[in-house]
């Protein structure tokens, strides 16, 4: 993972672990430890959902960079789907207490974004190469006076 990929991870990923350390205490003291483990489950699912997400996308963004937009829709469309699978899987469960799992599962996945939007707008990455611009400018092609 390259460095600027990596800095966007960490920027993301470190917010929400830190949301979701206070969600596993809030819904302790709340729920017991149903609540702290239904959190833990919460976050662990958003930082490897997203996680893998964000890999996917930047590799995309490298490889096939036409196919990016698509790829972010398709990408979106399958987290849905698979945290769909993930719920409906586990909703009659008795492991944690479903309830913080859902509170918890909101608010990382919202710190997430937010984080995520953040580090992109602070990262200064060209959406230009400028060495390909110079290489590719076409020579005089008028008589010079």
């Amino acid at each position: 993972m390259p460095s600027n990929d990596a800095r966007i991870f960490l920027q993301t990923a470190v917010p929400t672990a830190v949301v979701g350390a206070v969600a596993v205490a809030v819904c302790g003291v709340v729920a017991g430890g149903e609540g702290a483990l239904g959190a833990v489950v919460g976050t662990a699912v958003v930082i490897a959902f997203m996680g893998i997400g964000l890999l996917a996308l930047q590799r995309t963004a490298k490889r096939l960079p036409h196919l990016f937009q698509a790829m972010g829709l398709l990408l979106y469309v399958t987290q849905l789907l698979l945290l769909f699978g993930f719920l409906a899987l586990f909703k009659e469960s008795d492991l944690f207490d479903f309830k913080a799992f859902a509170f918890t599962l909101l608010a990382t996945t919202v710190v997430w974004i937010a984080a995520q939007a953040r580090s992109y707008m602070k990262a200064k990455i060209l959406y230009v190469d400028p060495s390909s611009s110079e290489a590719e400018k076409p020579g005089r092609t008028g008589r010079s006076s």
